[in-house]
């Protein structure tokens, strides 16, 4: 136990004081931030002061209407915040993207009335463009006769690959059009904004209390590509751990000191507790710095603490496992590249539980989410589906975690076996029959 406990020591004192860890540590936290809050805080503003729009209203009753849409009716409801949909690729998807950044981003038009005053219409738009031309106009809108009936408006602009702009104009033309088509055929605006009010469903169980597993499903997938990025990050670093003896060359004075399994063992968790110290601390600071921007207003979810408990198990559960299948695979190859690329299509496991994970959430007592929740290398995702959608049993949690653990402790197994004989078969790739005689004859 001893010898085990200075190889735990050894690999987590190494890599925490090299540079890469520190710097790691410092650069991912401000990496995150640049890649999520600063674009949502760019997409938010609008630089270069508010879009100079002038505005040809050939109705004449239109252009009021037109601007209150378009620069944001205080007193129409405004849409409530969805949950984001894959758009397709291509042209239709950029259309998609673009009308769902439109409703994110607050309008800031500065509007101008444009009267023809005895002029064709052709006069104007040559003036309108001299003045799109010379940048006194960002560009210009024309509101044909016939807008209410069905006629199609025309937008000249600078910028014609503005796609925001043009969506924000396109809704607040057709918002702008309905309610002039109300007020034509007689119905209260109001009145039907107020028949039109969208129904909030309050959801609980079954004995009653408020249904707080919409928290809970977020923090399930957040937990699953936590793990999936823990995984990609220090799987390899697992891999060189295992790998390091044979580059060295001190096979047999480690073989002659102590046996292969807490040997594994101890290069298997050191290098975790080196992950999970850098996990906590990314955490802290992530829940530190979402408490200052927030402030008084800063709450934690409303999550029973118990899956909390849940949450730390299956993480741990599910980052050991996948790290043994690195450890395993380090075990039977001499380079990192190698091992990196047998290691990948079982790590792809993780991301076939998220799929299944959508069938769970309608069936979560159906037999494939038994099932799933039972395989080990899908339970830290499944099994959790399972505790915040609606919690089996308590056996079964504890039938998954025993699994897992077992699968754990049964890849070390394996791991050091083929560990012991491979360490010494350097330069020369391992075929699988090979493996399983290295098995059998340690």
């Amino acid at each position: 136990m001893k010898k085990f406990f200075a190889v735990v020591k050894r690999e987590y004192i190494q890599r925490v004081r090299t540079k890469f860890f520190v710097v790691a540590t410092i650069l991912f936290p401000l990496v995150i931030v640049g890649f999520t809050v600063v674009p949502a805080y760019m997409i938010g503003r609008k630089t270069g002061g508010p879009t100079r729009l002038g505005i040809v209203d050939q109705t004449g009753l239109m252009y009021a209407r037109v601007a209150r849409e378009v620069n944001g009716d205080e007193d129409r409801p405004q849409p409530q915040p969805t949950v984001p949909t894959m758009t397709p690729p291509g042209p239709a998807g950029a259309r998609d993207r673009a009308q769902q950044m439109a409703k994110m981003v607050k309008a800031d038009y500065a509007l101008e009335r444009v009267d023809l005053n005895g002029r064709t219409l052709d006069e104007v738009k040559k003036s309108l463009d001299v003045r799109v031309t010379s940048r006194d106009l960002d560009g210009y809108l024309i509101l044909p006769p016939d807008l209410v009936k069905g006629g199609q408006p025309e937008f000249h602009a600078r910028n014609t690959a503005d796609l925001i702009t043009k969506e924000q104009l396109q809704r607040a033309i057709s918002q702008a059009v309905r309610s002039q088509r109300m007020v034509d055929n007689g119905i209260d605006e109001k009145k039907l904004k107020e028949l039109s009010k969208p129904v909030q469903l309050k959801a609980t169980g079954a004995a009653g209390e408020e249904s707080k597993g919409e928290g809970g499903f977020f923090l399930v997938f957040g937990i699953g590509m936590l793990i999936y990025m823990s995984v990609l990050l220090y799987g390899q670093v697992v891999l060189g751990a295992v790998i390091e003896e044979k580059e060295t060359r001190i096979a047999e004075i480690l073989f002659s000191s102590m046996r292969s399994f807490p040997l594994m063992m101890g290069k298997l968790i050191g290098v975790s507790l080196v992950a999970l110290t850098q996990l906590v601390i990314w955490a802290v600071t992530f829940v530190a710095v979402s408490a200052w921007a927030a402030g008084s207003s800063f709450s934690m979810p409303p999550i029973p603490l118990v899956w909390f408990v849940y949450f730390a198990i299956f993480f741990l559960m599910g980052f050991f496992i996948y790290a043994t299948v690195y450890a395993v695979v380090g075990s039977m190859v001499t380079t990192t590249q190698e091992g990196g690329q047998l290691a990948m299509p079982v790590v792809l496991f993780l991301i076939a539980a998220l799929f299944v994970s959508f069938n769970i959430i309608r069936s979560p007592n159906s037999p494939l989410a038994f099932w799933a929740s039972m395989f080990p290398f899908f339970a830290p995702i499944t099994m959790l589906v399972r505790v915040v959608t609606e919690t089996p049993p308590l056996w079964q949690v504890l039938l998954s975690l025993g699994i897992g653990i077992a699968t754990a402790v049964g890849l070390i197994w394996l791991a050091s076996r083929i560990y012991r004989v491979g360490m010494l078969m350097t330069g020369k790739k391992a075929t699988l029959p090979e493996v399983m005689r290295w098995i059998r004859q340690s």
